[in-house]
């Protein structure tokens, strides 16, 4: 009689079935582990859509939530609104993002200028977009500089099939973490909306793609 309790059916099976059961709870939190540093590093897939409003806000909406939360003049805010909704309007993006990603880029200062040159509220780098920003433009002002902006965001959107996160990190020059960095602010901004916005009912519905 062998005493090799290996060689015993029974010892086999367990020992078989506790090797999977092992195998299968690393590979769990291995798993795991990846999709935690996935998330923290790369902007959620469904982030624009989820925290786009169910309707557009008015300018006035937007001119309210950067008077209260940013504390931006009521004048230049509507400014900062208005050119913000027609570069979403025609770009097809959600202002939210574009919101987001001038608090991200100047935190709503149109006079900002980066040491490398960009300028105003998207920190438009004339250098780098000879193509569309004309030698006469004047980036302080917020109709231009968002327009302008918004333009170089959107053909970036397109140039990645669609993929905000590779878009938005173009954006940045590859600034890590930045498509996180909009998010986080598009979801206060959002918050900020449900808080302090007046009148839903008399928004104006509209679509955009990004």
């Amino acid at each position: 009689m062998s005493n090799n309790f290996g060689d015993r059916p029974g010892v086999r099976i367990y020992g078989l079935r506790a090797l999977v059961f092992a195998t299968l709870l690393v590979m769990s939190f291995l798993n795991a582990m990846a999709c935690d540093a996935e998330e923290s590093t790369a902007l959620p897939p469904d982030a624009v859509s989820e925290t786009a409003p169910a309707s557009t806000p008015t300018a006035e909406d937007i001119a309210t939530v950067l008077n209260v939360r940013f504390h931006i003049g009521l004048r230049e805010a509507l400014r900062i609104g208005e050119a913000v909704l027609n570069a979403a309007r025609r770009d097809t993006i959600s202002p939210l993002l574009l919101l987001a990603v001038i608090a991200v880029e100047s935190d709503f200062n149109r006079f900002a200028v980066s040491v490398a040159g960009a300028r105003g509220l998207m920190q438009v780098l004339p250098s780098q977009h000879k193509d569309i920003v004309l030698r006469t433009a004047d980036l302080t002002d917020s109709s231009t500089n968002v327009s302008i902006g918004s333009s170089i965001l959107h053909d970036y959107i397109e140039a990645s099939n669609g993929d905000v996160h590779d878009a938005l990190l173009r954006y940045s020059g590859g600034a890590r973490g930045y498509p996180q960095r909009v998010a986080d602010r598009m979801s206060m901004i959002k918050t900020a909306f449900d808080v302090h916005s007046s009148n839903p009912n008399s928004r104006t519905a509209a679509t955009f793609r990004y």
